[in-house]
């Protein structure tokens, strides 16, 4: 395949960071009298911002406040803090794009703040990717609108068609195919979701360098 950039969602492909954040939301969800497993949170949540979770559970009757959402990302923002692995073979396939000359860059509907908190705890990565982080929260358009990518693929001033979207989630998928760019799913959790979407799926890093044809 072309690829003239890689642009990489950040949790559950960059950063092992989604376990903590539906541990946290279960938790909250069973405060609010709603319990759910993991797995159904997961598939009921997974792709959103926090400000769409909130807005989806209290469609579903579950009253989640007003602060609700400020008061999760602090609380995100400690446990995340108290430490975040990457996924494996990040650095790996971070070198291996330096080697072959192909830009890369990083589009989550998470914060920046987020990001730097999960990222910035591995210099190594965090020195290639701190200026290359683009959030639809921030942009106010997230995914699966299109627009965080094709803010990325501007900024490194490659033509969408010639990106490549790597993204864990159904709605990161949309978001791609939407902005006109090749996308893979990257099954870090469930596969189903992903594979109902009629893409290539990889399940780690060096089956999606293999798929690079790095």
């Amino acid at each position: 395949m072309s690829v003239g950039a890689v642009l990489f969602d950040c949790d559950g492909v960059l950063v092992d960071s989604e376990p903590a954040a539906f541990e946290l939301l279960v938790d909250e969800l069973a405060a609010h009298g709603r319990p759910m497993s993991m797995a159904e949170a997961e598939a009921t949540f997974i792709g959103g911002t926090i400000a769409g979770v909130a807005g989806k559970a209290r469609s579903m009757g579950i009253g989640f406040g007003p602060t609700w959402v400020d008061d999760f990302y602090g609380r995100l923002y400690a446990r995340l803090a108290a430490g975040t692995d990457l996924m494996p073979g990040v650095e790996r396939m971070l070198d291996r794009l330096d080697a072959a000359g192909i830009p890369y860059a990083v589009g989550s509907n998470g914060t920046v703040r987020k990001m730097e908190i999960t990222l910035g705890q591995h210099p190594d990565v965090w020195s290639r990717l701190k200026d290359l982080l683009f959030s639809g929260q921030a942009l106010g358009a997230p995914k699966p609108a299109p627009d965080l990518y094709l803010a990325a693929a501007a900024a490194l001033g490659v033509a969408p068609n010639n990106c490549v979207v790597v993204d864990d989630s159904p709605t990161g998928c949309r978001a791609g195919i939407a902005a006109g760019m090749q996308t893979i799913g990257f099954a870090s959790g469930a596969r189903e979701p992903l594979d109902a979407l009629a893409l290539p799926v990889v399940e780690n890093m060096d089956a999606l360098a293999s798929h690079l044809g790095l």
